[in-house]
């Protein structure tokens, strides 16, 4: 549900206005859902909140074929990344790895985003991108 935060007035309103959806519905069908969000990064811009409707949504087109091998290229680093954080050979070597690149100027921050990096430059150079 949503939260409120109540000062002198309304300061803020963020989060599902309304009941929420039932598992699988947000995304699958696309209820009517009353949505808002509240930015609290420094800016001297006053309008942080911002409300959404989202309601049915249905594609226009098809997915493009640039679309279809970026959705592809997703779901094999995901699971390359998956098996990857699961195996036994590899998990002293990759913690090791993440550990002395941590610090560094680009370095990964969390251990998932470094084997995402790692596993998606394997999948690139497997498939020449």
């Amino acid at each position: 549900m949503a939260k409120i935060k109540w000062g002198m007035g309304v300061d803020y309103v963020s989060g599902l206005l309304g009941a929420r959806p039932k598992k699988g519905q947000m995304h699958s069908d696309h209820t009517n859902v009353l949505l808002a969000t509240h930015r609290v990064a420094a800016t001297t811009n006053p309008n942080c909140t911002r409300v959404y409707m989202v309601g049915e949504y249905n594609r226009s087109t098809d997915p493009s074929a640039k679309e279809l091998k970026i959705r592809s290229r997703f779901t094999e680093v995901g699971n390359a990344v998956r098996l990857r954080a699961k195996d036994l050979m590899q998990i002293n070597a990759d913690q090791a790895a993440f550990l002395a690149q941590r610090d560094l100027p680009n370095g990964k921050k969390t251990m998932k985003a470094y084997l995402w990096s790692v596993c998606g430059a394997e999948y690139d150079q497997q498939h020449g991108n």
